[in-house]
Order: C-alpha cells, then structure tokens, then sequence
C-alpha cells in the first residue's frame, strides 16, 4: 500500500510541475519569437515591451485575491481550469495578426495563468513535509525552465516551417494533453483537507507583518530581475551583440538548463543549512555583477560565461524566498502569502519588462536598463539584512508576567 501511495504522490509531482510549465512555453515563446513577432507586426520596442508586460501586468493584479481564494476552495481544480485557459489563448494568439487584440489576449491570459500560481505551489507543497516547502516551491518553478530549454533548443528549428505561430499552436496543444493527465491520475496531496483559515477580515493584517513587507521588496526586485532578462535577452544579444536568433535560442537554452537545477539546489540549501536569507542575498550580489558584465562584455565566450552565471543564480532563491513568510505565520495561508509576494513580484516584472523596451528606444541601447535591474539588486541586498533582523515566532523572548 505504501509503495502505491508513494508511486502516485511521484507521479502528482511531475505532473504538477509539467502543467506549470506548458504556461512557460508561452511566455516563453514571445520573449524567443519577440523579433520576429515585431518585425511580422511592425512594433516598435516599447510596444513589444507592451505586448509581453500585459500579461505580467494582470497576473499581477489577481495574485493577492486568487492566493485568498486558493486557501479556501478546490485548488487542483481552479489550478486547472486556469492552465486550460491559458493554453487555449495561445492559439488565439497564433492567429490574431492585431496588436490591439494580442494586448487584449495576453491580458486575459495573465488573469487566467494567475489562477495556477498560488494553487499549484499550495499543491505541491501539500506532497512534502513540512520541513521540505522550500525544496518542493523549487521544484516547481524548476518545470518551467526545462520547458524553456526544450522550446529554445526545437523552436528556432520548428519557426522555419511552422513559423512562430504554428510553434504556439503546438506548445498549446502539449499543455492540454498533460492538463488532461493530471485530471485523470493526479491527486490534491495528503494535506488536502481544509484548515482552519483567519477570517478575510484579518487578512490586512496579515499582510502588514513586517517579514511579509520586506521579502515583498526582494519579490519586486526577483522578477524585475528575472523577467527583465527572461524577455529582452534574445533582443539584447540579436540586436545589441549582433548574433543570430539561433545563438540567441542557444543562450536562452543554456540559461534555462542552469536555471532549472539551480531552483531545486537553492531550496536544498536553504533547508539543509537553515539559513534561507544567506541564500537569498548571495544570489542578488551575483546576479547584479552578472548584469553589469552581460553590458561589458562583447565576445560570444564572456557572453556565454555571463548568461551561464547569470542563470545558475537568478531562481536560486525562489523557494527559499516564499518559504520564509509561511515559515513565520504558517501553512494555513501559504495561498494568502504566495499570492501576495508574487503581486509584488511580478509588479516587479511588469516594470522591468515595460521599461527595458522604453529604456532601448530613448538611448538606443539596453545598457541603461540592465544596469538598472543591477540596482534593484543592492536594493535587495538591503532588504534582506533587513529581514535577518526579524526575530521568527519562537526565537523571540517570553513575555514578562504579569504582578
């Protein structure tokens, strides 16, 4: 019976983390085909900035109010049912040849794709202990950088005779076939059954905890950071470097298979040594001197070493980094905490995104926008010895009694 439970709880795992990821072949592929998707529409930077950051802009909006709902409903079902839209708005944006109308489509899908976030990371963290959330938060981020490495590997192969349209179509319906399996065999976790949860009214101070406000301001700069490179990078190297779209699909590729390790070792450390924050201010003092050395360097062998760098560190610390709010104030609104991190986070990415496009056509250059994101790092870095200044629940000292 145990070896029963325990195949099936692998069998959720990898599904969960599958479905995630077929929402990252389509964020994906805009940042990928984002050349060719300007030249086939003729956009300027600063609307193909647009169209990538209004999907951001939206899935940021429903974060704090999907984590809430997430506490307190069915989440596989809403995971699903969210993923399922997403994909079907791919196709959608395979066909639709207006800008109007593909800001329109990406704004939904970030409404749709917003409600699998805070559901899937309470999904797979319901399948580890709890001495284990950071490792399970990073596995399932992992999933989407494996996508990303399959898609910038095979797509610039696929774009010639499907073009980047007919990739989209194919992402899409890969994500459905796997949305179906999970339906099918997936389970909800071993921790599915509802707790408790703090009435709606508490929720504002909930979110007033002072470790919830500081990791909020490392979340803004973690997606500013990673969103800020994730989309512009193709761009930066075709445009900026002058390589080709398949050099700029290897780099990608080469970041996303650094990448999707580099998630699950960050949660390892972060429970092995017990020192989440040491993870976390590492990886931003990294990440701002690879940001400074991508505008430096002009060689395609310095390139290659700043991308790799880059990657192995730019989602090292995202399970440590939402584990350490539920860590303080408890499983039972891990929904309410993710959703409210990842607003900020992905306020974070919106800005990085819109502005990086902007950034290029005022100087001409991605220069000023990557040093930028560089700053936003030492910001972090700020934040984070802010946070190992805030005592956990049971490390503060016993109140006085009473005479």
């Amino acid at each position: 019976m145990e070896g029963i439970i325990g195949n099936r709880r692998g069998v959720s795992i990898a599904l969960i983390v599958l479905c995630q990821s077929s929402q990252a072949l389509v964020t994906g592929g805009i940042a990928l085909f984002l050349p060719l998707i300007r030249h086939d529409l003729g956009l300027s930077f600063a609307q193909g900035g647009t169209l990538a950051a209004a999907s951001t802009f939206t899935y940021a909006l429903m974060q704090i109010p999907v984590g809430v709902l997430a506490d307190r409903v069915d989440t596989k079902k809403m995971f699903l049912v969210g993923l399922l839209g997403v994909n079907i708005l791919a196709c959608g944006f395979a066909v639709i040849d207006s800008y109007g109308w593909l800001v329109v489509n990406q704004a939904v899908s970030g409404v749709l794709r917003s409600m699998a976030f805070a559901p899937g990371l309470i999904l797979i963290g319901r399948q580890f202990p709890t001495d284990k959330q950071a490792t399970a938060m990073g596995l399932y981020v992992a999933g989407g950088f494996s996508s990303s490495i399959v898609l910038n590997l095979v797509g610039p192969l696929l774009v010639g005779p499907l073009g980047w349209q007919g990739v989209f179509l194919v992402c899409a319906g890969l994500g459905v076939v796997t949305l179906a399996l999970y339906w099918l065999v997936g389970n909800s976790g071993t921790d599915a059954v509802a707790r408790r949860q703090p009435p709606l009214r508490e929720l504002p101070r909930l979110i007033r905890h002072p470790v919830v406000a500081v990791t909020a301001v490392i979340q803004f700069v973690r997606l500013a950071a990673t969103h800020g490179v994730i989309m512009w990078l193709p761009t930066f190297v075709v445009v900026q470097k002058g390589y080709s779209i398949q050099t700029a699909g290897f780099l990608v590729a080469l970041g996303a298979a650094l990448t999707a390790p580099s998630n699950i070792m960050g949660g390892y450390l972060a429970d092995k040594t017990g020192r989440p924050q040491a993870v976390v201010g590492v990886s931003l003092a990294v990440i701002a001197a690879s940001l400074v050395g991508l505008v430096l360097v002009d060689s395609l062998v310095l390139l290659i070493v700043m991308v790799a760098v880059n990657s192995v560190v730019i989602q090292l610390y995202f399970g440590p980094l939402f584990a350490i709010p539920i860590q303080y104030l408890g499983r039972s609104v891990a929904g309410a905490l993710s959703g409210f991190g990842n607003f900020w986070a992905n306020l974070g990415g919106f800005t990085a995104v819109w502005a990086l496009g902007g950034l290029k056509d005022a100087t001409g250059t991605f220069t000023a926008g990557f040093l930028l994101l560089a700053g936003l790092c030492v910001v972090g870095i700020g934040a984070v010895l802010v946070l190992r200044r805030i005592p956990l629940p049971d490390q503060l000292p016993a109140s006085t009694p009473s005479k």
